[in-house]
């Protein structure tokens, strides 16, 4: 059985999308970020050093998130993943949904999102 330290509406601004003004003037993206392993040492012992920080979680992902560019959220969603996999030993599965609320549809929409979940074992 694995636990989960969740973070929920990560607002972060950046400039991914395929169109050059989503590049060029940027927006909003929230992400919610699930992060699974044995977390029963910090359940007993209540201290910080003993668990994964969310606070440091949510700046790598903004880092993940502000530091590329990427036309897809699938590949932005994928990085960010790969970047928490890399900084948190104590994490052994991530999920992390990407919401666009501002995707250039034509239809009214509250937000298009990616949900991708990975391992540890499978890293790059």
């Amino acid at each position: 059985m694995q636990d989960c330290i969740s973070v929920k509406d990560l607002k972060v601004f950046a400039y991914h999308g395929v169109l050059p003004e989503e590049k060029r003037q940027g927006q909003y993206f929230y992400l919610d970020i699930a992060l699974y392993g044995d977390f029963l040492i910090p359940c007993l012992t209540d201290r910080v050093e003993d668990t994964v920080n969310y606070d440091e979680v949510c700046n790598c992902a903004c880092r993940a998130m502000t530091e590329n560019t990427f036309d897809l959220i699938e590949r932005a969603a994928q990085v960010v993943c790969d970047s928490i996999l890399r900084q948190f030993e104590k994490v052994s599965e991530v999920e992390v949904t990407l919401k666009k609320p501002h995707a250039p549809v034509k239809c009214d929409i509250a937000y298009a999102a990616v949900t991708i979940r990975r391992a540890r074992e499978v890293l790059r």
